[in-house]
């Protein structure tokens, strides 16, 4: 139920004893050592996208963490939440609401304030958006989040990996990164479809494309050096949503260092416990 009606809650949910509000966006955490945030790996690739919508946007919410390594998300609890026992969903009074895309149409659609651009009110435009996301599922997120958990999150959590997934998934992405290119920005588009601001559909991909960063420099420049209208429209969007953006994904930013000390552990380079990797950002 959208903010402002009239109507009573019910008690608010609960994970593990943690009692939740009524407004709230689910993420996760994985414990490694250290807390850290993942946003990557199938089905929580675009974790990212909903917090900066709503900042944007000032929709106030609470965002509360459900740990996957403790099995939060398949308690009685959270599957009142989402019977899919998946991250991201939200709680909005008494309505209940799953998958990132979704989440995103609710947000543009219900509160009010929100720019028109993220989500416009023409149908022909909308409809444009809805193919772009709709293409993105078995697409750009296939090839960018597989390729993720097979090269990058898999060996540092220890868990199996497969070649042939990773052949795959590099093939679906350089293919999904060249149809973003020649279809949807065209000439010298500034966003996806040639429009003047970006839409939840900028904001969906783009937030895909940025978990590229995990799998290191040379890695990922290998995928987005060709790609300048890419590299162009990314920092479009992150301009436009600054700095919230940003914001969002200093915790993809915090892994990316904890993987960077972890390998060099391996290779016997003597880390003190203290010691913080700066990183930034090439996309």
């Amino acid at each position: 139920m959208a903010s402002g009606s009239t109507s009573a809650a019910p008690a608010a949910p609960s994970v593990d004893g943690l009692t939740l509000s009524t407004r709230s966006i689910y993420s996760f955490a994985f414990t490694v050592g250290v807390l850290l945030w993942f946003r990557s790996v199938h089905p929580a690739a675009d974790y990212s996208c909903p917090p900066p919508s709503c900042r944007v946007n000032q929709i106030d919410f609470e965002e509360v963490t459900v740990d996957l390594f403790k099995s939060q998300h398949l308690t009685p609890e959270f599957r009142k939440v989402n019977p899919m026992g998946q991250v991201p969903a939200i709680v909005d009074g008494r309505f209940k609401l799953f998958e990132s895309h979704a989440i995103l149409r609710y947000l543009a659609s219900v509160f009010p304030g929100v720019s028109d651009h993220w989500y416009p009110a023409d149908l022909f435009t909308r409809a444009k958006i809805e193919s772009i996301l709709d293409w993105h599922h078995t697409n750009l997120r296939r090839g960018a989040a597989t390729l993720v958990q097979h090269t990058a999150l898999a060996p540092f959590l220890g868990l199996t990996t497969s070649p042939e997934a990773v052949k795959q998934a590099e093939k679906l992405l350089m293919q999904s990164l060249g149809v973003i290119e020649s279809v949807w920005l065209k000439g010298d588009a500034k966003f996806l479809l040639g429009n003047p601001q970006p839409s939840i559909a900028d904001l969906s991909l783009v937030c895909e494309i940025m978990q590229l960063e995990i799998l290191g420099d040379e890695v990922r420049d290998r995928f987005m050096g060709a790609h300048e209208k890419i590299l162009i429209w990314m920092d479009n969007v992150k301009k436009a949503t600054s700095p919230h953006f940003e914001e969002v994904h200093e915790l993809l930013f915090h892994v990316k260092a904890r993987m960077l000390q972890s390998k060099a552990a391996a290779s016997n380079q003597a880390f003190e416990p203290s010691t913080k990797l700066k990183i930034a950002s090439k996309l």
